[in-house]
C-alpha cells in the first residue's frame, strides 16, 4: 500500500471539491462506522467538504487490526491528515469521536502549530469529566456484548443482527479500550470556538455536562440541544447539519 493510499483509506466519502472553503473531518462513536456521515456529503452546503474518518477494523478496513489506545490513534491520525490541512478545517466528533477530535486538535497544535477553525463535540461529557468505569473490553464475548448493550451507547440494530455483532466485535472492543483507558492530561485551552451538541432525552449526557466543555476553549463557546437521545445525530440530522453549516458559514464570512 502506498503512503497516499494509506492516507486516503482513512478518508471515507472523500471527494475533492475545489469550490469548498472548509474541510469537515468527522469522527464516529464507539464501535461506529462512518455510514452515518454518508448523507452529509449531499446535505451540507457545497462550501463544506466532508471527510469522514474510517478507522481500521471496520467498513472497508475490517481486516486491518484496530487501534486500541487514544495516543496511538491520535498520533497516526495527525500524520495521516497532515496533507489535508491546506485549507481551513473543522472537526465533528460524536460520543467517543468527540474525545478523538479534541485530542487530535491538541496534537495538531503541538506538532504543526495549527488548530481546527471549529470543534463540534456531540453527545459527550468533556474530557476532564469522563466517568471512570469498570473496564469491560477484556470480558468474554457474550458478557462484553451484554454490558455494551446495557450502556445504551451503541445502536440497537447491531445487537439485533448476531452476524453483524460478531463482525464489529474486534473494533468495538478496541474502541472501548480506547475510551476506558483514556486519561485526560491538562493543557492550555484551545484557541478555536467549540460547540457542544446533545440530545434532550440522552440520560448519559446532560446539558450541564455539555457546558463543561466551556473551559477547553479561549474562544466562543455554545451548546445546542436537539430532540432525541444519544443518537440524535440521526433523528435530528437536518437541524444538526443546519447548525453546523451556519456556524462555519459565519466564520468563513468573518474571516475567522
Amino acid at each position: 500500500m502506498t503512503e497516499n493510499s494509506a492516507q486516503t483509506s482513512w478518508l471515507a466519502y472523500y471527494k475533492p471539491n475545489s469550490k469548498a472553503t472548509v474541510r469537515l473531518f468527522c469522527f464516529p462513536y464507539l464501535g461506529g462506522g462512518i455510514h452515518v456521515f454518508r448523507p452529509w456529503t449531499m446535505k451540507l452546503p457545497h462550501f463544506i467538504e466532508v471527510c469522514a474518518i474510517q478507522m481500521p477494523g471496520r467498513g472497508n478496513r475490517v481486516k486491518e487490526p484496530a487501534l486500541n489506545r487514544m495516543s496511538s490513534l491520535v498520533d497516526t491520525l495527525s500524520v495521516t491528515i497532515s496533507n489535508y490541512l491546506d485549507k481551513p478545517f473543522a472537526f465533528f466528533g460524536h460520543s467517543m469521536g468527540a474525545l478523538v477530535g479534541f485530542e487530535l486538535a491538541r496534537k495538531l497544535r503541538a506538532a504543526y502549530q495549527v488548530e481546527p477553525m471549529h470543534l463540534f463535540v456531540s453527545s459527550s461529557c468533556p474530557p476532564d469529566k469522563i466517568k471512570k468505569e469498570k473496564p469491560i473490553y477484556n470480558l468474554r464475548d457474550a458478557a462484553f456484548l451484554r454490558e455494551v448493550r446495557e450502556l445504551n451507547e451503541i445502536p440497537d440494530e447491531i445487537f439485533e443482527q448476531p452476524e453483524l455483532a460478531q463482525l464489529v466485535l474486534p473494533a468495538l472492543r478496541a474502541d472501548f479500550a480506547i475510551y476506558q483507558t483514556y486519561s485526560y492530561k491538562p493543557q492550555a485551552p484551545l484557541s478555536c470556538p467549540v460547540t457542544a451538541f446533545g440530545g434532550r432525552e440522552d440520560p448519559s449526557v446532560s446539558k450541564s455536562c455539555l457546558n463543561g466543555w466551556r473551559k477547553h476553549t479561549r474562544a466562543d463557546f455554545s451548546t445546542r440541544v436537539f430532540s432525541g437521545d444519544h443518537f440524535f445525530l440521526t433523528s435530528s440530522q437536518t437541524a444538526l447539519l443546519r447548525s453546523i453549516a451556519r456556524s462555519l458559514e459565519k466564520q468563513v464570512q468573518s474571516g475567522k
